[in-house]
């Protein structure tokens, strides 16, 4: 008898995608659709042949190929014969195909991939031959792609979530919020993570080894589209495509985060995306921000010990949570891993950092995989100021400090919670990566990771400043309004029985949020005299006029006080960070919107600046209602009301997420959202 030809393979896409909880991909529905399954998780099959089956006779080979070189012994190949439908798939690391039923000609299997799968693309072909044939079999190669996926719903995967309601956030939720801006004003920026869009995992399988998004921070966007304008990950993905895998431009940290939640959700890898406010870059394993001023206390631009980088503190840093565990790690370290999109400094000699244990963050304990020391500064680092000392043998002499300056907060959304108009959703999860700022717990984990560090070591032996008779505070900006004027406020309080002499600078300045300066805005010193057990106050005012046309992007303000004590020569110095607060924009649908019905929504607000605004554009997107659309406007004058309106027609029932952008030359990062609720006819 001739082996059997196949005719054509069943993939049952959508029975099996709702078992495996793939049902939402946009892949799984088009036409031909693509099988989304889960590792480790039984699937089915039926096969049409030629002819009837014949169980004693006909042997029938699936083989599941994995990338250029599928290999059964490194786990990128699946070899298995269909046995009998008595048997059953024990076996959670192999490949296993069990017969479920027989019809004449066609053939129904069931099955189960191993559950350390290498997640992505993988190609079935079925060989067919009998028991007493001697040539080679015939070999059937289906036609499409499959992509199998973690399974965080099964406990043998290694991103088992045990409490499978957190899957509803960190797996299925496909709109979140991204905190950004300073710590006082720090708000939630809605993200549409899109990634069941049908151009998710394709982008995936394209990135593995080049990238999607070039970053810049300089506002100088005019060849690419500001980070400021996308409203989320899919009009990214769905450019890098179409461009063939070009680098899309321009991203910054907190949207390279989007895109790597967008991207390990679409795998099946729960994640979150971290923001920590008032962010340490440590240049150098000091666990340290060192701040350099020379003689007369003017700041040094260079680290005078590491010339080719130097330590910077950023206003917010965002990176991302992925939940696994981690067999390579003592018990106690699985759980949270950081991953960073943004990698700033190289690791083993690449820019890349993590997965880095959130415990292990916390603990201070230096010496596990991959990077906690440079995470336990990014959120935990002391700020040390050094002045230039000719006495000193190492050039330098430790002034005042501050042990609390760096991770203000920590933050991520909520689960389940999506607030539009406020931030009921955000969670603070800052005892997470650390104990409580300035507590017993908090010094011992720093002082921890302190000892296995040989540069910190060097460091924090330098011993601090003590017997200083002067207190002087910043006082912190939070919110200031655009078009507001205000203060820079120094609070200083005399405790000695003397006088003392007092040599201060103030001034303010506009800055990146990466830390990076922009423009001076303003600058003053002076000489003053603060009696004996008095108090005193310092007071630079700034207004609207003087720093208006010196923002930069995001309209974040520096500001930043040094002063000497003339006889007795302590140094103090301290900085803060403000942004000045934009309008939002407002998101209206009228009506009550129907699906494959088209309905009108309205984006407004009020140019709240006494100059004109150029280069005007709207986006708006939202999952099932509408994709990405980009709207120019015209010119917008002075102090004026803008309103746009455009027709949607919404794909999908149920409560929805919309969210808009606004740009243009002078003023950009004016977002809105919406919750809307979209009715069948």
């Amino acid at each position: 008898m001739e082996p059997l030809v196949v005719d054509t393979v069943y993939m049952y896409e959508k029975d099996n995608a709702k078992i495996h909880n793939t049902i939402n991909y946009e892949l799984v529905h088009l036409d031909p659709p693509t099988p989304i399954l889960r590792r480790g998780q039984t699937f089915n099959i039926a096969i049409r042949f030629d002819r009837e089956y014949n169980d004693e006779t006909d042997i029938v080979r699936l083989l599941f190929n994995f990338g250029p070189n599928p290999n059964v012994f490194r786990g990128t190949q699946g070899v298995d014969v269909v046995k009998s439908r008595d048997s059953y798939l024990t076996d959670l690391e192999a490949w296993g195909v069990r017969m479920i039923g027989v019809s004449e000609t066609d053939l129904s299997v069931e099955v189960r991939s191993p559950v350390d799968s290498p997640v992505g693309v993988w190609q079935l072909n079925i060989e067919t031959t009998t028991t007493d044939s001697k040539d080679a079999p015939n070999v059937y190669q289906y036609d499409n792609d499959i992509y199998l996926l973690f399974n965080p719903w099964i406990k043998e995967d290694l991103v088992y979530m045990k409490d499978e309601t957190l899957l509803d956030e960190y797996i299925l939720n496909d709109v979140g919020k991204i905190w950004v801006g300073p710590h006082g004003s720090t708000r939630g920026r809605e993200w549409i993570f899109g990634q069941f869009d049908a151009s998710v995992l394709p982008a995936y399988d394209k990135e593995v080894f080049n990238g999607i998004l070039f970053g810049r921070w300089d506002g100088k966007y005019e060849d690419g589209t500001a980070p400021a304008a996308w409203t989320g990950s899919v009009p990214i993905l769905e450019q890098y495509l179409e461009s063939g895998g070009d680098y899309v431009k321009y991203g910054q940290c907190w949207v390279f985060a989007g895109v790597v939640t967008t991207i390990c959700r679409a795998l099946g890898l729960p994640s979150r995306v971290i923001t920590n406010l008032v962010s340490a870059h440590d240049a150098n394993a000091s666990l340290s921000i060192d701040r350099y001023y020379d003689i007369n206390m003017k700041p040094l631009e260079r680290d005078p010990n590491n010339l080719t980088n130097t330590d910077s503190i950023w206003n917010y840093h965002v990176w991302n949570d992925v939940w696994m565990a981690r067999p390579d790690l003592p018990k106690g370290y699985g759980g949270w891993q950081a991953i960073d999109g943004t990698p700033q400094e190289a690791s083993d000699r690449f820019y890349r950092c993590g997965p880095a244990s959130v415990e292990a963050i916390k603990q201070g304990v230096v010496g596990l995989n991959y990077d906690i020391t440079f995470l336990v500064a990014t959120v935990n680092a002391d700020v040390i100021g050094w002045k230039e000392d000719p006495n000193s043998i190492i050039g330098f002499s430790r002034i005042n400090g501050d042990t609390k300056h760096i991770g203000r907060m920590i933050l991520t959304k909520a689960p389940w919670i999506f607030d539009p108009n406020g931030d009921r959703d955000r969670e603070d999860i800052t005892l997470q990566y650390k104990s409580p700022e300035g507590s017993g717990d908090e010094r011992l984990t720093l002082y921890r990771a302190v000892r296995s560090t040989p540069t910190a070591k060097r460091f924090f032996s330098v011993p601090a400043p003590e017997n200083e008779d002067l207190e002087f505070k910043l006082v912190d900006l939070e919110r200031v309004n655009i078009g507001e004027s205000f203060s820079i406020t120094v609070n200083i309080v005399n405790k000695a029985a003397v006088p003392r002499t007092i040599k201060a600078v103030l001034w303010a300045g506009s800055v990146y949020y990466n830390g990076v300066k922009a423009n001076l805005v303003k600058r003053a010193e002076g000489n003053f005299v603060v009696q004996p057990n008095a108090k005193e106050q310092l007071r630079l005012r700034v207004t609207v006029d003087e720093y208006l046309d010196k923002l930069v992007e995001y309209s974040i303000m520096k500001i930043n006080a040094i002063a000497t004590v003339e006889e007795t020569n302590q140094t103090w110095a301290d900085e803060d960070d403000f942004q000045v607060i934009k309008p939002t924009i407002k998101v209206q649908i009228a009506g009550d919107p129907m699906v494959g019905q088209s309905s009108t929504i309205t984006l407004s607000f009020r140019n709240p600046l006494k100059i004109a605004l150029t280069n005007c554009v709207f986006n708006y997107a939202g999952p099932g209602i509408s994709k990405n659309k980009t709207l120019k406007f015209r010119d917008v004058g002075p102090l004026e009301d803008i309103q746009v309106e455009h027709e949607l027609v919404p794909q999908k029932s149920g409560r929805q997420q919309i969210i808009a952008t606004f740009t243009s030359d002078q003023l950009v990062d004016v977002t809105g959202s919406a919750t809307v609720d979209v009715y069948e006819e």
